[in-house]
């Protein structure tokens, strides 16, 4: 970018901004899905944990729509575009008394979400190449992470004082402020050499060309194993917290300590990535995630629960080795799609985000009693993961930027 360092760093933030709305539409709900599922009158707590693991479903499918567009319209038109349908889902939302209605509107967030958290990603890989790229979008997923800290206890807050419908319009006055500062400081970033003229056929060539590189595929597998493995324990941390620990109000402290040592891990990811080179850091923190889940499952395999303290050591490992894994997996199967960046970007996060709403709604399904099953489905998910990882070839390090 022809940018100083202020402006940099303003971007940074501002592409952390737009992924942070995804952030906050997840998190602060958390607190919420108890009164939320009693108020639709949900079957049993393990159903309510499709109010969260709905909404990745759609961000699957709307990066399938917003990343072709954006090669032919540019990244800012679909940014708008996306927070519109944002605004109609949260009003479903809002307003119904339907469980399944409920469903439909988070999938409809989803769909509308995944146009600022994919024309990021795709905008930091139009201005920044290698392990520079990899840098950028390590720091801005840890200034996102900052939303998870505060977000469970946004939402514990407006749900005591205004009820849980006041979540979703607090979410909607964040995401329009956003939009207002990407309107005003953020120029497009499309190339003129990439930007095609729309036609369907834009899409079967950049898919064929994505399904013609096996790193850009492998490295969205692995993006998908560590997304449903991290969306597991989203969708069943308030049931493990609340329910099985009976924490009540400590949950969103908890929840939050974690997010910070996904972010000082992200933050440490970011500061030594150029030196190491991503492939290294990545061969490093799958070995600890595995190791990790491991030595829990042989360790309380009878199934009882560990001290609490306990608990959240090993968390903190597994999420710390996940945060060094989640920028680079993402930098890796990027980087040779320069020139498909859009369709590529959307490729990426709809397989590995339907991969992962699955591989999460299965191993939840059997958190119930127990923690024993997350870490089980950490320690499968790692191996499966340590396997595709070495059958790609460690690529050249490149650690510059463009213009």
């Amino acid at each position: 970018m022809k940018n100083e360092k202020r402006s940099q760093l303003e971007f940074v933030i501002l592409m952390a901004a737009l992924m942070s709305i995804v952030a906050l539409s997840i998190d602060a709900l958390l607190p919420a899905l108890p009164e939320i599922g009693e108020y639709l009158s949900s079957v049993n707590e393990t159903e309510n944990q499709k109010l969260i693991t709905s909404i990745f479903l759609g961000l699957g499918f709307g990066q399938l729509v917003f990343g072709p567009l954006s090669d032919s319209f540019g990244r800012k038109p679909m940014v708008y575009f996306g927070f519109g349908v944002f605004i109609i889902a949260s009003i479903i939302c809002i307003t119904t008394r339907n469980f399944e209605v409920m469903l439909f509107g988070r999938v409809l967030q989803g769909v509308g979400l995944s146009s600022p958290r994919t024309m990021s990603i795709a905008i930091v890989r139009d201005s920044y190449e290698g392990d520079h790229m990899a840098k950028i979008l390590s720091v801005v997923t840890m200034t996102f992470i900052l939303v998870p800290v505060i977000a469970p206890m946004l939402g514990q807050f407006l749900l005591g004082h205004f009820g849980w419908q006041s979540i979703f319009i607090v979410n909607l006055i964040f995401g329009s402020f956003i939009m207002l500062w990407f309107w005003r400081r953020q120029p497009e970033t499309l190339h003129k050499e990439y930007q095609k003229t729309f036609r369907l056929a834009i899409f079967k060539s950049g898919a064929i060309t994505f399904f013609r590189i096996k790193s850009a595929v492998i490295y969205t597998l692995l993006s998908g194993l560590a997304t449903g493995s991290f969306m597991v324990y989203l969708s069943t941390s308030q049931q493990i917290f609340q329910v099985q620990y009976d924490l009540g109000d400590m949950f969103p402290y908890i929840f939050a300590s974690l997010a910070v040592t996904i972010g000082l891990a992200t933050f440490l990811n970011s500061a030594i990535v150029m030196r190491f080179g991503m492939w290294n850091l990545v061969n490093i923190a799958l070995l600890v995630f595995v190791i990790n889940s491991l030595t829990y499952v042989i360790i309380f395999w009878s199934g009882i629960n560990p001290p609490i303290e306990i608990l959240i050591l090993f968390l903190m490992l597994q999420f710390a080795s996940v945060a060094f894994l989640f920028g680079n997996y993402r930098a890796l199967a990027m980087q040779p799609m320069g020139h498909i960046a859009g369709v590529g970007s959307a490729l990426n996060g709809f397989i590995s985000t339907i991969m992962a709403v699955p591989i999460a709604n299965y191993i939840g399904s059997f958190v119930k009693t127990s923690v024993l099953p997350l870490f089980i489905g950490f320690f499968v998910t790692g191996i499966i993961g340590l396997v595709l990882f070495y059958s790609v070839k460690k690529p050249i390090r490149t650690n510059y930027k463009t213009a």
